[in-house]
């Protein structure tokens, strides 16, 4: 289990760097005032979209009104950008030259649809990103050690990503590890091994610590990923 402090996971990829940049646990319970409160920014300076399991990415320029988006990108400083999981993948971004940041929800539709690439893209079209400058940060997921999935599921996501070690099948069961298979995603754009880190908690592993939708039966709380540009 990763270093906790004040229930907040600190991705080390970004130590030293002019972001603010964690993945929250189940004692906050995705709550905007108690996130606000613990990191001391303004909730009117926190930004989440409205999560609908899509691959619609959302550019934040000045507006801050909410809107339907599973990832949101921008350059704007003094704000954190932030999404919801429980079980999904929460991933941040951040571009080290242009000072660009992103944050992604990615579910089993978000990963077949490929919503960290097309991130990442929108990046490059918005900011000029490039893969050598961009690092990733994957927080607690569900994993291969946990996550069944039916043939269309199955399917659906390896047409998308391609071979890897992000899947096994025990008997007749298949079972996807979301975190991997969005690595692999992202290393085929040419983002350097060494530019992503993954946490490697399993939600439904871990259910004192993160919540699981799956673990729960559908029940369950959220915990979050936020990052910000702070200089």
């Amino acid at each position: 289990m990763s270093d906790i402090q004040n229930n907040l996971i600190f991705p080390p990829i970004f130590d030293g760097l002019p972001v603010k940049a964690f993945f929250t646990t189940k004692a906050i319970n995705g709550e905007l005032k108690t996130i606000s409160e613990t990191v001391d920014i303004p909730i009117a300076s926190i930004y989440q979209p409205i999560q609908k399991h899509t691959d619609r990415i959302m550019l934040l320029s000045s507006s801050m009104n909410k809107a339907v988006a599973d990832a949101v990108i921008t350059k704007r400083t003094g704000i954190l950008i932030g999404i919801d999981v429980a079980d999904c993948v929460p991933i941040l971004i951040y571009d080290k030259r242009s000072q660009a940041i992103g944050a992604v929800h990615a579910g089993w539709r978000g990963t077949s649809h490929q919503i960290l690439k097309k991130t990442i893209y929108k990046m490059a079209d918005n900011f000029g990103s490039i893969p050598s400058d961009i690092l990733i940060a994957i927080g607690p997921a569900i994993r291969q050690c946990c996550y069944e999935v039916g043939t269309d599921v199955f399917e659906a996501i390896r047409n998308s990503t391609g071979e890897g070690h992000y899947y096994s099948k025990k008997g007749k069961k298949d079972f996807i590890d979301l975190p991997i298979a969005n690595i692999h995603q992202a290393l085929s754009l040419n983002i350097p091994l060494e530019n992503i880190w993954d946490i490697g908690d399993c939600t439904f592993c871990s259910p004192d610590h993160f919540f699981s939708y799956r673990y729960s039966k559908g029940k369950t709380g959220r915990q979050s990923g936020y990052i910000g540009i702070f200089t």
